[in-house]
């Protein structure tokens, strides 16, 4: 592997973390005023180095407890971009958490171990996605568990799907195309997934912008 592309690697991914740092720092003193978005905007800066931090600071800090507005208040593409993040960041959170399972698991389906990766990548992407918007939908509308549930499956099957779908359709350029040994314990690898998860975030776009728009899901 090239030298560069190792230092362009490292480069983003700890310029992430730092960028999640920082983010989940300015969080404890501006709390959000849902509360989920406390988790999910350091996770934004996880995968949107600088950009992550430069997004909190000009919308996420306009929707906390201290100020005065909210997030009803802001443009129809602003509501629905942080909406994007909030599906995302559940999505971001399975996929962290479920590839590093497959590889130490050894897991293979139909003999490739990408297969095994989409089947719980997508599963806990689904999961910890539902339950992102789960608890908002409880807590500020006040309905049982019940119709909490079915309605956050509502809002977002089908944009966590369509995230999961670009990080997917970008995994496999990468596994056939390009380093197929790349694994969880290289740099190179979670820099590769960096960038699927961009490229989710683009393809979840749409999806969360029909949905808001049909009422379907809020704006966050």
């Amino acid at each position: 592997m090239a030298q560069w592309l190792v230092i362009v690697s490292w480069a983003a991914v700890i310029l992430g973390l730092l960028t999640a740092i920082v983010i989940a720092i300015d969080v404890l003193a501006h709390r959000q005023r849902i509360k989920i978005m406390n988790f999910v905007w350091p996770i934004t800066g996880l995968y949107l180095p600088l950009i992550g931090w430069w997004l909190y600071a000009t919308i996420g800090r306009s929707t906390s407890v201290a100020t005065h507005s909210s997030a009803g208040e802001h443009k129809f593409w602003k509501r629905v971009f942080v909406s994007t993040t909030h599906c995302a960041s559940g999505c971001v959170i399975g996929d962290v958490i479920g590839a590093p399972i497959v590889f130490a698991a050894g897991w293979m389906f139909f003999g490739e171990r990408l297969y095994a990766d989409y089947v719980l990548l997508f599963a806990l992407a689904y999961v910890f996605g539902i339950a992102f918007q789960y608890f908002p939908i409880r807590a500020t509308r006040g309905v049982s568990s019940r119709v909490a549930i079915i309605d956050a499956v509502k809002a977002d099957t089908l944009a966590l799907t369509a995230f999961e779908l670009g990080l997917f359709a970008w995994m496999a350029v990468v596994y056939f195309l390009f380093v197929s040994r790349a694994e969880p314990t290289s740099v190179y690898y979670w820099f590769m997934m960096l960038i699927g998860m961009v490229l989710g975030f683009i393809t979840a776009l749409p999806p969360n912008w029909l949905l808001a728009r049909s009422g379907v899901k809020g704006g966050m």
